[in-house]
C-alpha cells in the first residue's frame, strides 16, 4: 500500500504540465482600458480574482466544520456510553 502511494505521488508530481498563462495580455488590456477611462474591465477582473481566491478557503472551512461537528458527536456518544457503563456497574455493585 505504501509503495503504491509513493509511486502514485511521484508520478503525479513528475507529470505536471506547464500552464500557458496570459498575464501579459490581461495586464495590457487593463492598462489600455484604464488609460481610456473605462474601469469596468479592471473591476471585473479584480472581482474574479477575489472569487477564485476565496473558493479554496471556503472549501477548507466547510471540511473543518464538518470534521469538528463529527468529532463532537463522537465525543458525546463516548460520554453517553461511559455514563451507561457506570450506571450498569453501580446497579450490579448495589445488588451484591
Amino acid at each position: 500500500m505504501c509503495k503504491k502511494f509513493v509511486l502514485l505521488s511521484a508520478l503525479f508530481l513528475l507529470s505536471q504540465i506547464d500552464a500557458v498563462a496570459q498575464c501579459a495580455m490581461c495586464r495590457t488590456t487593463i492598462e489600455s482600458s484604464i488609460s481610456t477611462g473605462r474601469t469596468n474591465i479592471a473591476t471585473g477582473l479584480n472581482t474574479g480574482i477575489l472569487y477564485l481566491l476565496s473558493a479554496p478557503y471556503l472549501i477548507v472551512a466547510a471540511i473543518a466544520f464538518l470534521w469538528f461537528r463529527q468529532s463532537k458527536q463522537e465525543q458525546q456518544d463516548r460520554l453517553a456510553k461511559l455514563k451507561l457503563r457506570q450506571k450498569v456497574s453501580q446497579l450490579f455493585s448495589s445488588k451484591s
